[in-house]
């Protein structure tokens, strides 16, 4: 029997809001969910004035939650990505969208009180106006046009009509002032915009809580940008995204909570909101609490403005520097009790469960090896080649519930779209009560569990997460990464049915582009 006991509990609204600690070192906040108005025709070119007319429809509902962040106190305001002007343009249909945005490392430029220095930049012009007006930093995505030089080199990136499109971020400075750019890396099936030549590692600074650093969505996924920012000891990042939720390991509020939890960073998220295709999930989230906002079935379609007081992180702000990650670890030998099973990741021994219990089905389209769980507590163990997880267990079923269990274990390289090399183990509820339906995305579930979850991985950057019924994530109350890549995660006390419980482990280094 596993003996756990709980240390965070979580309740269910519109938003999710962790009790926040004291803190003596702090800034508020604020990431908005925006409800998209969309382009109904985007491939159909527009001119630059319709262009403009559709962005003001969005720029409107932005000036207005500015103004009630700035009422709050607000410090650092973040849109989401594709916020202003929206998706799904050709690379000819966006160009009147795109705006030229200097480089604010090259050149001193505040839009709303320069407005004659740069034409065509009504757009910026406005941001940089709500930044000011309301007095906080503001970041924001919109797209960027920027000349390159036509070559004869075959080396040359610049594209054959003479123009880089970016998706891009920009940060305004509480007076108005342009303080950074950051063109997205890893874009996600984007037509409409070019991979920047090389990827950026942008940061900015402020004055009430120091340095924060700047990626874009997809991005969350790869070594550069993100693990490059938060190697370089940058521990606050702005989150500007459009993520479409692929649960059971990719749900937006699952991974990017399970993200700051790893990384032990503030990870400000700000999402659109498009209920048609599963588009939506913001927070707030730090290595302590968390505040987030999922819509529900039959929640009234709108924005959510999310505020919180958060603890400064930058280690140089605050005049120290850290030497731990501070995780929420205890020492190596306290598990050596809870587990004598797969702690050198070989989990091929007596203690399999026999063959007809071992399935494969897939998960975002990966292949994973599972096994079911039969009865009320035990251990399972599952092996994707010599990659192996195992669980010890005791689950509370709700009344007569016969729902189905699986431990499910991938390693190797992502297969649709970008290949990146994963390792996962991955507690899920089936979909139905047959094991073909395992890795489907389910969102409610009445089981609650007690549960050990552990494997041995070859990377330390492995994302933990708990995600309970109606998309209710709860913090695993221990999680450690030990120097042997042994990786474990202990949860009980649930406040509802588990849907999801993983451990994402990405392999950067064997990353195959």
């Amino acid at each position: 029997m596993i003996l756990l006991s709980a240390l965070l509990s979580f309740s269910l609204t519109l938003a999710v809001v962790q009790t926040q600690p004291v803190m003596e070192n702090s800034y508020i906040a604020a990431v908005y969910e925006h409800n998209l108005i969309r382009n109904p025709k985007p491939h159909v070119p527009l001119s630059r004035s319709a262009a403009l007319q559709h962005m003001k429809k969005n720029l409107d509902i932005y000036e207005e939650q500015a103004a009630k962040a700035a009422e709050q106190g607000v410090q650092i305001l973040v849109f989401p990505e594709y916020g202003i002007h929206g998706f799904y343009f050709s690379r000819s249909s966006i160009y009147n969208y795109l705006e030229t945005i200097p480089d604010p490392q090259q050149e001193r430029w505040n839009p709303c009180t320069e407005p004659e220095k740069h034409n065509n930049t009504e757009v910026l012009q406005r941001l940089s106006c709500m930044a000011h007006q309301n007095n906080l930093y503001l970041v924001a995505n919109m797209p960027d046009l920027q000349p390159c030089p036509l070559s004869t080199d075959p080396s040359s990136t610049c594209p054959s009509d003479g123009r880089w499109q970016f998706n891009t971020n920009v940060v305004f400075r509480s007076d108005g002032l342009l303080m950074a750019r950051y063109h997205k890396y890893n874009l996600y099936f984007e037509e409409s915009f070019d991979t920047p030549p090389q990827p950026e590692i942008i940061t900015f600074d402020t004055p009430f809580a120091g340095r924060f650093g700047l990626m874009t969505c997809f991005d969350i996924l790869f070594h550069k940008p993100t693990i490059a920012l938060v190697e370089k000891g940058v521990r606050q990042l702005i989150f500007p995204t459009a993520w479409s939720n692929t649960p059971p390991l990719l749900h937006s509020v699952q991974f990017h909570r399970a993200f700051s939890l790893s990384t032990n960073v503030t990870f400000l998220s700000a999402n659109i909101r498009v209920d048609e295709m599963d588009v939506g999930g913001s927070g707030i989230y730090t290595p302590f609490f968390s505040t987030y906002h999922q819509a529900q079935n039959g929640e009234p379609k709108g924005g959510k403005l999310l505020v919180a007081r958060v603890p400064v992180l930058d280690p140089e702000w605050l005049g120290q520097k850290e030497t731990t990650q501070g995780r929420m670890t205890e020492s190596t030998s306290s598990l050596a009790a809870d587990s004598e099973s797969c702690q050198t990741g070989n989990c091929s021994d007596a203690s399999v469960p026999p063959s007809s219990n071992i399935f494969t089905s897939t998960i975002n389209n990966d292949p994973f090896t599972f096994v079911l769980l039969n009865g009320m507590e035990g251990e399972a163990n599952v092996c994707n080649g010599s990659f192996c997880c195992h669980l010890q267990y005791k689950r509370f079923p709700h009344g007569s519930s016969n729902e189905l269990y699986a431990l499910g274990a991938f390693a190797g390289w992502h297969s649709e779209g970008r290949h990146y090399a994963l390792q996962i183990c991955a507690l899920v509820r089936c979909a139905w009560s047959d094991p073909s339906f395992c890795g489907l995305p389910v969102q409610r579930a009445e089981s609650k569990m007690d549960f050990l979850l552990e494997g041995k991985f070859g990377t330390k950057y492995v994302y933990p997460s708990v995600l309970a019924s109606r998309m209710v994530v709860e913090d695993p109350e221990h999680f450690e990464v030990a120097a042997d890549g042994r990786v474990s995660m202990k949860h009980s006390n649930m406040t509802g049915g588990l849907v999801t419980a993983s451990l994402y482990g990405r392999i950067y280094h064997l990353d195959k582009d």
